[in-house]
């Protein structure tokens, strides 16, 4: 069961990991697994267990910042961004997942795994064994894969290569149901532009068009599969196993070292019910407080840029000027268009009618076929030549004079030219992607709001290796006051420049069949933005993130501005270790949820000695 104060406030266990969120979860339950390690899970949130908001795909984006009468924002961190220079100087929404689950509870549950390349790019700069043959081991040991069913194989022309997935894991994997008529659309249009089709996207090949998996349940009616789920329900009874909600985390507490000794955290205070406390650890002191809150965490610690610490009023303890440095996002938007109405699409759109999600949630009570068991399944990755052959030329020689004359400037911070040379190598790869776009079965643009009883396909893009760098820092001592992130969103034009061949991309396949027939019209960016800065407009006013933020605390040489080492343990410190997407060093083409799990499940095994 869920911990008392009691059982955490003051006592001492061998591992204390702060964040029940995706990685954080599976590492203490992987930690759990010998009776006689003893770990406490420290969680800002509540349990929001047994939900429908969070366990249907009909509540998808309801848990986003929904606040409850005196309770706040339950489900969600509703972090805001500073104003976004490059972006009409717009605040955008970074929604987190706070509570079980982190944000393997509040996402649109697709498992896309990157190329093996992205990966193995992560090697490449500084990091045994973190390739892809690890990814895999590890990805898939989370997971138990439910194979696509006689029906889907005769909707979709896909196989299930069996190595490519896990058999054994508590998170559940499957196809979920699928709106068969749009995403076909969305999928033969595909294949006419010339994108092969990938029959088992598992494997370390994406590119080209697919149908994904979900992290669903088939056997409780395709419900979220999340790490609360997965690692906490099956593992809460266990009395090794204690996890305290509603603890925000604060300042490791830290032993000053010998002099040019690395520092040793003997607990971390957090704040329950107004009150500050410490919870102490015998071993390590893992943080899983995802992207924005495990740097924050090492800063009011003491731990990152000196100048950040002395603004914030905190004594240096280990000078690490990486800490909330290096940040990445994929920068998400769409193209809604609104479907032939004589053709009875299911999409999400019905769900705006009270009466049919009350309808679809009985159905789903009842254990009946219904849109809540409905997921995101038709994805496109595409690279930009197969987008736009000519414009992929000279797109190509602009960014490799940038890339060049960055490196010659001297200007770039330390480990950012080896970045950017890795980016380079793929965008001129024509075997990887450099554009994702999804077939959404609905409307999920920010423009115009929807006519009632239509359906909708929205074509959303995503930008998948940005070359803006953004920062996540502290604003003050209190941990409860939310951190300064500022993504730098377009501030390197060529990210506004890729979107806008996205949404290219778009239009050209609305004008190709069998999709120009399946749709009435465009409705956004709509028929009056026809140039590119016009797109760029309708970018910057309505791009925000997909949230996928990762590299704030970057796996790196320490010299390369790094924060943790191949064993995720922070530079300077003996026993703090970071297991969540803060720790990836180059954003990659895919969903990141089954990254999460991959990072907590490779951490658990350092942990035991096993790496």
């Amino acid at each position: 069961m869920v911990a008392q104060l009691s059982e955490v406030a003051g006592e001492t266990f061998d591992y204390v990991i702060v964040g029940a969120g995706t990685a954080g979860l599976t590492v203490a339950a992987r930690l759990a697994e010998d009776p006689s390690v003893s770990v406490a899970v420290l969680e800002a949130g509540d349990a929001n267990l047994n939900d429908p908001k969070i366990l249907y795909g009909g509540g998808f984006g309801s848990t986003w910042f929904n606040p409850q009468a005196s309770r706040g924002f339950v489900y969600d961190w509703a972090f805001m961004t500073v104003p976004q220079k490059h972006s009409n100087d717009r605040q955008w929404a970074w929604n987190r997942g706070k509570g079980l689950g982190g944000s393997s509870a509040m996402n649109f549950y697709a498992w896309v795994k990157p190329p093996a390349a992205d990966i193995n790019a992560h090697e490449e700069l500084g990091n045994p064994g973190w390739n892809w043959d690890s990814y895999q081991k590890y990805t898939c040991r989370s997971e138990t894969y439910t194979a696509p069913s006689e029906e889907q194989m005769k909707e979709f022309p896909f196989t299930y290569v069996e190595e490519f997935h896990g058999t054994t894991g508590p998170v559940q994997v499957a196809i979920p149901r699928s709106s068969y008529k749009t995403d076909k659309l969305y999928l033969d249009t595909l294949e006419k532009l010339g994108a092969k089709l990938v029959k088992d996207p598992y494997g370390g090949d994406i590119t080209g068009r697919f149908i994904g998996s979900s992290h669903v349940d088939p056997a409780k009616g395709f419900t979220r599969s999340d790490s609360a789920t997965a690692f906490y329900t099956p593992n809460k009874d266990k009395p090794n196993f204690k996890v305290l909600l509603n603890a925000t985390a604060g300042p490791l507490v830290l032993e000053n070292p010998e002099e040019g000794g690395d520092v040793v955290a003997t607990g971390i205070e957090f704040i329950h019910g107004g009150q500050t406390y410490v919870v102490h650890a015998r071993k390590e002191i893992v943080l899983s407080a995802g992207t924005i809150r495990s740097p924050q965490i090492l800063e009011l610690s003491g731990i990152g840029r000196p100048d950040i610490l002395e603004k914030i009023g905190v004594p240096v303890k280990v000078a690490l000027p990486g800490v909330g440095e290096n940040v990445q996002d994929h920068i998400f938007g769409g193209v809604s268009m609104q479907l032939d109405p004589s053709v009875p699409h299911e999409t999400f759109d019905k769900f705006r009618n009270p009466e049919f999600a009350a309808e679809q949630a009985k159905l789903q009570e009842q254990g009946q076929r219904n849109r809540h068991q409905f997921g995101i399944t038709s994805f496109g990755y595409i690279p930009l030549s197969l987008a736009n052959p000519e414009g992929a030329k000279s797109f190509h020689a602009r960014v490799t004079e940038f890339v060049t004359e960055a490196k010659k400037s001297g200007k770039l911070r330390p480990g950012l030219a080896e970045q950017y040379d890795i980016q380079l190598r793929t965008l001129l790869d024509d075997t990887l992607p450099d554009m994702e776009v999804v077939g959404f079965p609905g409307f999920l643009t920010f423009i115009s709001i929807p006519e009632p009883d239509n359906n909708h396909i929205s074509l959303l893009y995503v930008l998948q290796h940005p070359f803006s760098r953004g920062t996540i820092h502290a604003k003050s001592k209190d941990p409860l006051e939310h951190p300064d992130i500022d993504p730098h969103s377009f501030e390197v034009p060529f990210d506004l420049e890729l979107l806008v061949e996205h949404i290219k991309l778009v239009r050209k396949l609305a004008h190709m069949e069998p999709l120009k027939s399946g749709i009435v019209r465009e409705i956004d960016p709509g028929p009056n933005a026809t140039s590119d800065e016009d797109l760029k407009d309708y970018l910057r006013k309505t791009c925000g993130t997909c949230f996928h933020a990762i590299g704030s605390l970057s796996m790196l040489p320490r010299e390369k501005n790094g924060c943790v080492d191949p064993h995720l343990r922070v530079y300077g410190t003996k026993n703090v270790r970071v297991a969540d997407l803060s720790i990836v060093p180059l954003h990659i083409a895919a969903h990141t949820v089954a990254t999460a799990y991959g990072v907590g499940e490779k951490m658990a095994d350092i942990l035991k000695g096993v790496v």
